[in-house]
């Protein structure tokens, strides 16, 4: 099924108009994101507020050395996906030192207080950052493909989420991916099994920032711009309610919330000024009465269906005892 969607998506997105492949290029890239926070939300048990931080340093990255360094052209626009994946997992290794420690509401805090960290830095460090104003980045590089045409780029940011997916798959179904949900479960129980929990989420936390340093790039690219708004809580909020939205520990889910969200809030926009609050009661209706997101939709109608069968089966089984 998620192939044949992948399939439909890229033969059908060409022939859209180039302002719903933008919003579709916008909607994987976040995908990615949503993706990063489910590893550590569905998987771990880790409610992260500081997804943001991540794909800030990879955008930073790709806006300060494709404007100062004049690197991201040609071949390098490669080695800036590469360096925005290693910064990114870079600064989730040093910010988790701190978050791993704690559990619960005091791991969402401590992860906000990391991120904002983040956007003070993109906000004071004018020299570095542009301020306020940000870094506009040059056109998009080419290398024997005109990324500069939505539609190239386009294919290019659906084939790394489709590798981000993949690999994101693998890695949940892995040992090590059974291990976390296990831990998510019950951690105590694993500690006294042998795990190292701390490594493990440690582990899936920094494999989360690398994965949000990739998004940061494919951003940068994207919007053209880089400033503290990329950075700034209501991005991490957002990728958080994507995963929640979507239906927390599928992969699968974060990206249709993802789809969603981006698309839902453009939509909005255009019809009414209070479009937040309208969104925000989507979020709170979905949390209420889809505590599994859209994905945990086919499961309710299941239960629902079977619902009505059991009573009968019930009557049976106390006529054959009398």
């Amino acid at each position: 099924m998620v192939i044949a969607a992948l399939v439909v998506l890229a033969v059908i997105a060409p022939f859209t108009s180039s302002y719903a492949i933008i919003l579709i290029t916008h909607a994987l890239i976040f995908a990615i994101l949503a993706m990063s926070v489910d590893l550590l939300l569905g998987y771990t048990g880790l409610p992260s507020l500081g997804q943001a931080a991540y794909l800030g340093v990879g955008a930073y990255l790709t806006a300060i050395l494709a404007t100062q360094f004049q690197f991201g052209l040609d071949w390098t626009f490669w080695v800036v996906i590469v360096l925005g994946i290693l910064i990114g997992a870079a600064t989730a290794a040093f910010f988790g030192l701190f978050a791993i420690r704690a559990t619960g509401v005091y791991f969402l805090m401590i992860t906000l207080a990391l991120g904002m960290c983040v956007w003070g830095l993109a906000y004071r460090w004018n020299s570095l950052t542009g301020g306020d104003n940000g870094i506009v980045l040059p056109p998009r590089p080419q290398f024997g493909i005109q990324l500069a045409d939505d539609v190239t780029y386009f294919y290019l940011v659906f084939g790394f989420f489709v590798a981000s997916l993949a690999a994101l798959y693998a890695l949940v179904m892995s040992p090590f991916g059974r291990s976390l949900v296990g831990i998510r479960e019950n951690e105590l129980r694993m500690r006294i099994l042998g795990y190292d929990t701390w490594l493990h989420k440690y582990i899936a936390f920094v494999i989360a920032g690398g994965f949000g340093g990739l998004a940061g790039v494919l951003w940068a690219h994207t919007n053209g711009l880089v400033s503290p708004e990329d950075v700034i809580l209501g991005t991490s909020v957002d990728a958080l309610l994507m995963v929640v939205l979507g239906g927390p520990g599928t992969l699968v889910g974060g990206a249709i919330g993802a789809g969603v969200v981006v698309f839902l809030r453009e939509y909005l926009s255009t019809l009414v000024p209070w479009w937040q609050y309208v969104l925000g009661g989507v979020y709170v209706l979905t949390i209420l009465y889809l505590p599994g997101g859209l994905m945990g939709i086919p499961e309710r109608i299941r239960r629902r269906r079977a619902e009505p069968g059991q009573p009968q089966e019930a009557t049976k089984l106390q006529s054959a005892s009398h």
